[in-house]
């Protein structure tokens, strides 16, 4: 029997692990999609040979690409950003690392707290979560990222817009700041040279402002796998955990299972979780393990999936329920002079507003921003508009064509991109549940997944609105020449909420220590278990930081250990002398 079996390998489930294992506990690991061995040979610039939702490594399917992708049932028109294999979707974020709003939990009392869904707060106090946070900040490192012109255009227009630059990492006051992103500094060459040659791994260290994120980070090439500069799990958590046996007294070595894909649950006697089988995907195989305890981070689509499939008890109706997403869009606006919009890294800048969202400064290459003029449930802009009239301000809305897209696209970079996030409510009809039209796949009955985009609370919209407002002004005070509003249809990119945390029995599926409330020694540690959507920020730090004090929750109450993160040091993300010389270099 394993001491804790943790199905998947993304944001949450490889920190679990690599803590727990450090701890000397014997953890197995399992990834249902592939290992991702040799990035630098897997990975590329291409846009979709990465993101091609069918044939793309970054995909939603077996670890064999020449399989069909997996399926699910999306009820509605929708794209939804889930990637399978080692590392999970932080493969393909942009590395934005900020903490969730302090209004977002229990305990607040902030003159704005009304801004906040109040219904659906975490079940402890901000300053709980601070120490974890710090954890990972240090873990993977979280540093305050480097700056390019486009940041300093959107700096300039936040502040026309009379905003303060914050300086701390809390989130409690409307402001703009540099992003804190787990995107290593550069160093030695990197930033400095588009030249491929030089790019090379010592001579280039840390970010070297290739501006490709959404492909997957393979840079520096030639760097070890754990000093790649955008620290997804794959490249961090992952051989933290694999090498953990070297540097931690006592701890055994993890075992990783890629191509594992888990299909039930079993219980004991005592109504507590006991097994885990899963179905090898090149062989077809099923295999069983029992375990003390066992956590699942499959992501807030097959997490509920799982538990449905494994007849798990759901009495209050909300397994899967309340998915939130942070009711995303886009405006930009035609610059007459120079932003470097497809130059550096995705996304260095930001601006928050607590309780309503934020506002994100983004680079696009060219294949995404021909997509992105073309994402929209708006219409046509100049023929028609799908029955949403409202612009925010803007001079377009809806899909480009013609002419207007041709001069987006000719100024790709005199083009400043505004990504809206809003702070949305926790609705019980947004969510998974199982498919009754889509058959059945090997793994069992699918999942489907459906937003009620247009029926959003008053909140969640009146937020989307104000938030495209602020861009609309911004942009026009830096003087656009034309600003055009996408109005996204749903872009599921920040899914969380869908096994949620919460006050009340009433409407959530864990406690406070992110343990199943029906169901003992059953854990979870993915976006899923988020109670809201933290106040607009990004999710993965927040997800991260609650799933280091799931580990400690289980370490301490399952196996009579001590708690360790307020009283230990985390320990560097590297294995050997010549990558810690490095660091100590600067990186």
């Amino acid at each position: 029997m394993r001491d804790v079996i943790v199905v998947g390998a993304g944001g949450g489930g490889a920190v679990v692990a690599k803590e727990l294992a450090q701890r000397g506990l014997d953890v197995l690991l399992l990834e249902g999609g592939a290992r991702f061995a040799d990035i630098d040979r897997e990975w590329s610039h291409f846009e979709t040979d990465a993101n091609n939702p069918s044939s793309g490594y970054f995909r939603f399917g077996p670890a064999d690409r020449s399989k069909a992708p997996w399926v699910r049932d999306i009820a509605s028109s929708m794209l939804l950003v889930q990637l399978a294999g080692v590392g999970g979707t932080t493969n393909h974020y942009q590395g934005n690392s900020p903490r969730a709003t302090p209004g977002a939990f229990a305990g607040y009392a902030g003159a704005d707290a009304n801004r906040f869904d109040r219904e659906h707060l975490f079940p402890f106090r901000y300053r709980e979560l601070v120490p974890y946070y710090e954890w990972v900040e240090a873990t993977l490192p979280v540093q305050t990222a480097p700056l390019g012109l486009k940041e300093e255009v959107f700096f300039d227009g936040a502040r026309k817009l009379g905003l303060p630059l914050e300086t701390t990492k809390d989130i409690t006051m409307a402001a703009f700041r540099p992003q804190q992103n787990a995107i290593l500094q550069p160093g030695g060459t990197a930033g400095k040279t588009a030249d491929s040659a030089k790019l090379v791994f010592p001579q280039a260290r840390g970010c070297t402002f290739c501006g490709h994120c959404s492909q997957g980070c393979y840079m520096p090439v030639k760097a070890p796998i754990n000093l790649k500069a955008k620290r997804s799990t794959s490249v961090s958590y992952i051989p933290m955990a694999l090498t953990c046996d070297r540097w931690s007294r006592g701890a055994r070595s993890l075992t990783l299972v890629a191509d594992a894909f888990a299909t039930h649950v079993g219980l004991d006697g005592d109504a507590s979780a006991r097994s885990v089988t899963w179905r090898v995907g090149a062989t077809g195989q099923m295999f069983t393990e029992e375990a003390r305890a066992i956590v699942l981070s499959c992501g807030t689509v097959e997490t509920p999936r799982l538990w449905f499939n494994s007849g798990l008890p759901n009495p209050n109706g909300w397994v899967g329920r309340g998915l939130t997403d942070h009711f995303v869009d886009l405006v930009s606006g035609i610059m007459p002079f120079d932003v470097g919009s497809s130059r550096g890294p995705g996304s260095n800048g930001r601006i928050d507003y607590p309780g309503i969202g934020m506002l994100e400064a983004i680079g696009v290459t060219p294949g995404l921003d021909a997509f992105l003029h073309a994402f929209s449930d708006a219409g046509m802009a100049g023929f028609y508009n799908n029955g949403l009239p409202e612009s925010g301000g803007a001079d377009t809305v809806g899909r480009l064509v013609g002419r207007p897209l041709k001069e987006a696209m000719a100024n790709i970079d005199r083009l400043l991109y505004i990504d809206v996030f809003t702070d949305d409510d926790v609705e019980w009809q947004n969510g998974v549940t199982l498919s009754a039209t889509v058959p059945p796949d090997e793994h069992g009955p699918v999942a489907r997944v459906e937003i009620k985009h247009r029926s959003r609370s008053a909140r969640t919209v009146a937020n989307r609105e104000f938030l495209v407002a602020q861009a609309v002004t911004l942009l026009r005070r830096l003087g656009a020449t034309r600003v055009h509003r996408i109005n996204k249809p749903p872009f599921v990119i920040h899914s969380h909420s869908t096994m949620r945390m919460g006050t009340s029995v009433d409407d959530s599926v864990l406690d406070r220590t992110a343990e199943a409330r029906w169901v003992k020694r059953l854990f979870i540690a993915d976006n899923s278990a988020l109670a809201n959507g933290l106040g607009g920020p990004n999710p993965t730090l927040t997800t991260q930081a609650l799933a280091t004090r799931t580990a400690e929750n289980i370490f301490t109450k399952y196996f009579g250990g001590d708690p360790w993160v307020r009283r230990e040091s985390p320990i560097p993300s590297i294995d050997d002398a010549v990558t810690r010389a490095v660091l100590e270099r600067g990186l």
